[in-house]
Parts: structure tokens; C-alpha cells; sequence
């Protein structure tokens, strides 16, 4: 089988993982720089070049699309999609699970635990937003930031209506959130593949830093979950429509509360605090989901 990990640095500990994962179960795998193909669109006649040259026998692709990158990354895998090529990540859950609020909407319908969460586009309604969430403390997220960026903690009603007031100022759409005292500064990080939790952690937020990304000074612990926080993960992800997905949870007094769905989670974290092999787990599940065409030709050929 040959694999194609959509990425844009092939130095990336994720990508090389995925590429030793797919050679090391002996399949063929490269990197394809997205924003490096492009396509022309006509009657029934599906195709991708790359570096000026059409991409062809290609079985799976594995999207590791950056946020900032979301609209041509998710274009790639939508015309990969017509070519009826198998993506571990389809076009539309990519891009429904990076929009944060439709994200909140769709968990919210399908009745999973998240913090109660207020969106506005008047700064005349701050005063309510912040009652609607529990007051002050509160988290207040930008919706086009990504791995703690343009996430604030305000400790007080003043310094909410203060961030609140700036970011309107800026025309910047935010999520207004009720802080989970009691999650002290750590959350869990589930992994989900095929329906499966296959390895969870513990992120333990560094001292004085309310955000417990790892790349900030955060640690990591492997964590065995609850059945609740098992099924909510799964069960976010599937809502969602993803395959492969990082599910982001707060241990709260009323059971696990859901912060985010990643379509592109990180390996090197989960890896290196639970010792399991994800991407090979990944890979897995594309031979699980894709029929290999050279065993199909030699199973012809006998």
C-alpha cells in the first residue's frame, strides 16, 4: 500500500512517526507538502499534480493540516475524496472540528459535557456573558487560536470586561467560558482511532500557567480513563466524523467536560507518556479500512 502523510515539514516528529510507522508494516509512504499541489477541476476527471507532476497510486492519505491552513488543506483532501482515495480524516469533519463554536453547537445538541459557554458579537452584553458562564473567574478563547494561543484567564469581573472590551475592539470573535476550579490547571488527552481510545494522558499545567500544553512548560502522565471519559471521547469524536481525533477533557464535579476536538493531534506527547506505538496504530487502521491493491493484483495473478 502506499500512504501520503499530508504535511507541510517532514521533519515533524508526528510526520516522521507516521512514515517509519507505515515503511515499519511494510508499506510504501512519502510526505506531500498540500500547498505545494494543486488541481484542475473538470468532468468527471478527479486529479492532483505535485511539483508539477500527477499524483497517482496513492491508497490512503493521512492529513496533518495546520489550522492556519485549514481552507486549501481541506480543498486537497476534498479532491483526493472524489479520487476515491481513502482519507483517515474526511474534508468536512476537519473542518467542522476547527471551527470551535459549531464544535460547542454539535456536542451541546448531542447532550456530551462541556463548560456552559457564551458567544456574542455586541460588546453590550458582556455584563450577561459573564453571569451566563458563572462570573469571574472565566476563560475567554479566540476562535482562530490554537494550542493556548489566544486563550485568557480573567480573575476578575474587571479583567473580563477588560480582555472582553479589547477583543470586540479588535472585531475578534471569542468563546466566553465558566472556569473548572476544580480541574486545577491539568486536563486529559484522549486518542482516539477507529472508535477506540488507544492511549489517554494527564497534561499537568507548569506552576503559574493556567494552560497545560505541553509545549508550554506542561507535563504529561499516562492516565488510565474513567468508563465515562472513555465513552465521552469516543463519542465526541464520532459526532464530529472523525477518525483520528485528540480529545481535550476537564475532570469537573459533573463527570468529564469536553474543551476541544483536534483533528491533528500531536504524537510526540501521547507517546512519549504512555509508550504506546499510535502511529502504528494509525497505520493499522488504514489497513483495516483500505484493501491493499498489490495483494488484490497478486490474488488475480494466482
Amino acid at each position: 500500500m502506499k500512504i501520503a502523510v499530508l504535511s507541510r515539514n517532514e521533519k515533524l516528529y508526528s510526520t516522521r512517526r507516521l512514515i517509519k510507522a507505515a515503511k515499519d508494516r511494510g508499506h510504501k509512504a512519502e510526505v506531500i507538502d498540500f500547498l505545494k499541489c494543486y488541481f484542475v477541476i473538470e468532468k468527471g476527471n478527479p486529479e492532483i499534480y505535485y511539483n508539477g507532476a500527477k499524483l497517482t497510486g496513492i491508497d490512503a492519505v493521512i492529513p496533518r493540516i495546520g489550522a492556519s491552513r485549514t481552507f486549501y488543506g481541506t480543498a486537497v483532501i476534498r479532491q483526493f475524496e472524489m479520487m476515491n482515495i481513502f482519507c483517515a480524516n474526511e474534508s468536512q469533519a476537519i473542518t467542522r472540528s476547527r471551527d470551535k463554536l459549531r464544535t460547542m453547537q454539535i456536542l451541546s445538541r448531542e447532550r456530551l459535557g462541556i463548560p456552559v459557554t457564551a458567544f456574542a458579537s455586541s460588546p453590550s452584553d458582556i455584563n450577561h456573558l459573564i453571569e451566563e458562564v458563572g462570573g469571574a473567574p472565566l476563560v475567554i478563547k479566540l476562535l482562530q487560536g490554537t494550542q493556548g494561543i489566544g486563550v485568557v484567564l480573567a480573575e476578575t469581573k474587571k479583567a473580563a470586561e477588560s480582555v472582553l472590551e479589547a477583543f470586540y475592539g479588535l472585531d475578534a470573535n471569542m468563546l466566553i467560558q465558566e472556569y473548572i476550579k476544580e480541574a486545577k490547571t491539568a486536563d486529559i488527552r484522549a486518542f482516539v482511532v477507529g472508535g477506540e481510545v488507544i492511549g489517554a494522558m494527564k497534561r499537568q499545567g507548569a506552576k503559574g500557567e493556567f494552560r497545560s500544553n505541553i509545549h508550554r512548560g506542561g507535563t504529561a502522565t499516562q492516565i488510565k480513563l474513567s468508563k465515562e471519559e472513555e465513552s465521552t471521547a469516543i463519542n465526541a469524536a464520532k459526532v464530529l466524523g472523525l477518525n483520528i481525533a485528540g480529545v481535550d477533557m476537564l475532570q469537573s464535579g459533573r463527570g468529564p467536560l469536553i474543551m476541544e476536538v483536534n483533528s491533528s493531534p500531536g504524537l510526540e506527547g501521547i507517546e512519549k507518556a504512555t509508550n504506546i506505538n499510535i502511529a502504528g496504530k494509525i497505520v493499522e487502521f488504514i489497513e483495516k479500512n483500505v484493501p491493499d491493491r498489490e495483494m488484490i493484483r497478486d490474488k488475480i495473478k494466482v
